[in-house]
Order: structure tokens, then sequence, then C-alpha cells
């Protein structure tokens, strides 16, 4: 502050003044007593007015001058500090080069901050946080259940043929004929699981015959064997179903061994089946009970699976008979059916 005191004392036109004070009284008097002489000159010692104004006007000038210096040293000191003459040291400011660093996150660059202080400016680096990498659980595989082999067999005649699981066994039979000429090819396969109970029936070459009624018929399940398509070339499917028989009405006089008057469902249990069929054999809902007999170029053949015939009903609800469905017994007897081929 005392070299701005010194600039605004330099141009004070006051300071230039003589110190000596002018005598008031002593010029009054010689205003009066003096011989009056008009001039356009002021007295040595007297200050004119236009000196006066002037005067006043650098004044006002420097005090503004004064306090805008004031200002701005007040504005640098409070954003750099005190002024010095001596110059700050030198900063080096080094930027840490990111290291790239495999993750699902981004990784913040490095930045810096200046921090004022009384003796120099420092700038301080900020350091980048640390990626976070996740940690990534392995995926189960799931393992799917063990498959059992499979063995093939093929009828003498070399037509019919099927898999069946390892571990059972095919026990084969003459199948009924109608001459000397159709024997050799009328056979018939019966199917042992790995506990020695029959579980299917297969037959290739015999002749057709049957009875059908009415049922009201229940598809649990059905898929199409690729291998097999009868002689008029109708697609065939595996089915696993149950029928209801149904009264035949009959209006005529009665007699032993003819339908009643009654219709609608008897009184007996479902009957749960487990065949191959041609499609139209296996319609749900009021229907034939139709016959699983498919004729094929050597005779007529059929398969399905064998239950108990002791145990009636094969199942107790139509619950049971779907949870049976998630069996591997079940898995292993569709397979077999749908693996029935022709050549």
């Amino acid at each position: 502050m005392d070299q701005i005191k010194s600039q605004i004392s330099a141009i004070d036109p006051l300071a230039q003044e003589p110190e000596a004070e002018i005598n008031g009284e002593e010029a009054l008097a010689r205003m009066l007593t003096g011989p009056r002489v008009f001039s356009d000159t002021v007295p040595a010692g007297v200050i004119s007015l236009q000196d006066r104004r002037k005067r006043k006007v650098r004044i006002t000038g420097a005090l503004l001058l004064g306090a805008a210096a004031v200002t701005a040293g007040v504005l640098v000191a409070a954003n750099f500090g005190p002024v010095s003459s001596t110059p700050a040291p030198a900063v080096t400011v080094t930027t840490p080069e990111p290291t790239p660093t495999p993750s699902m996150s981004a990784t913040p660059s490095a930045s810096a901050s200046v921090t004022p202080s009384g003796a120099a400016t420092s700038v301080t680096p900020t350091q980048p946080a640390p990626a976070i990498v996740p940690t990534v659980a392995p995926t189960p595989t799931p393992t799917a259940p063990p498959v059992a082999a499979l063995q093939k067999f093929t009828f003498p005649d070399g037509h019919i043929s099927f898999n069946y699981p390892s571990g059972w066994t095919v026990r084969t039979e003459q199948g009924p004929y109608l001459s000397e000429e159709t024997k050799a090819a009328s056979q018939a396969a019966t199917i042992l699981d790995s506990a020695g109970d029959k579980v299917a029936f297969v037959s290739s070459g015999f002749y057709g015959d049957g009875t059908a009624g009415r049922v009201d018929r229940t598809v649990l399940d059905r898929a199409v064997v690729p291998g097999v398509r009868d002689m008029s070339d109708q697609q065939v499917e595996f089915g696993f179903f149950s029928n209801k028989i149904q009264f035949i009405p009959y209006d005529g006089p009665a007699y032993e061994g003819m339908p009643s008057a009654r219709s609608g469902p008897s009184d007996d249990p479902p009957i749960y089946a487990m065949d191959i069929r041609l499609s139209s054999e296996l319609e749900p809902g009021i229907t034939s009970s139709g016959t699983n007999l498919i004729r094929m170029p050597n005779g007529f053949m059929n398969a399905y699976v064998v239950f108990d015939p002791d145990k009636q009903p094969t199942f107790a609800t139509p619950e049971a008979a779907k949870a049976w469905m998630g069996s591997t017994q079940y898995s292993q007897l569709k397979a077999l059916l749908l693996s029935v081929s022709y050549k």
C-alpha cells in the first residue's frame, strides 16, 4: 500500500505549493488601502478559480485511480495470495496413464485439482479408482439322464424290426396262420423286461380278425410312427389312451346276448391301452373302439403294451395314469413302439 500512497502524493498539486500560508488580513488591507489597479493577472500566492477547478478534477481522478488500484489489489490478494516479487517455483503436473483392465465397469481417467495456498500453487493428481471386476459363477451344465443301450430285433422274414433296452429279452413263437404258405411268415414276439415280466407284444404276418364296440375315448399321448404306413399309405400313430365303454341302444325284442335299452356309459372302469394304430382309429370322444391291426404287404401286424390283466383298473385314477407317463418304464415302452419299422 506504500507504493500506491506515494503515487497519489506525487500527482497532488497541493504538495507542490510553498509551505508558507498567506496572511488573509494583510492581503485584505492591501486591497482596501492600496491603489485600485485592475489587472487580468492574479497576484503571486493567490490561486485562480480556473486552477482551483483543475485541482479538484485532478484530485477526483487520483482518488478514483487509487480506489480502483485498492480494489484490484484486494481481488488479487484474495485469489492468488499476497503479491511477492519472488517468482513462485515451477510446478510440473504429471498425469498417470490409466492401465486398461478387463472389467464390466468403465475405469475413470485421472484428473488434477488446483488447491490455492499461501506460498505456492500445488496440483494434486487424483488416483484412478480401482476397477471392480464382478465374480461370475460358472453356469452348471445340465446332466442328461443316462440313456440305456439299445438292442435291435428283426423278425425272420426281415420286414419288421424294433429296438428295446439292453437287459430286456425277446421271446418268439409261432403265430396264427391260415395255410402252410403263410405259416412261416406268421411270427409273434413277446418282450420281457429285466425282471422277466411281459411288457410288450409285436406280431408280423398275422391274418386279421376282431370286433369293436362304442366307447368314449380320452387320448393322453400320441405321436407319429415314422417307420410304418399301411397298404393304403395311411399314417400310423403311437397312442396312450383310455376307453370308457358305452351302451348301444337297442329297440328290438329283448333276448339274451343282445344290447339292452340302456344308453350312456357303463358302470365298468375305463380300459387303458397303449399301442400303435391308424390315425383314424385314434380319434377322441364317442367313437368306435376300432382295432390296432395294421395291414402290411406280408400280412397284418400289431404292437402294444401288455398291462397286467389281473389289475383292473390298470390305474386307479386318471391322475395316476398321467403320473406314470413321467416314469422311466413309460419312456422305454413308448420308444420301443415308436421304433417299429417295416421294410
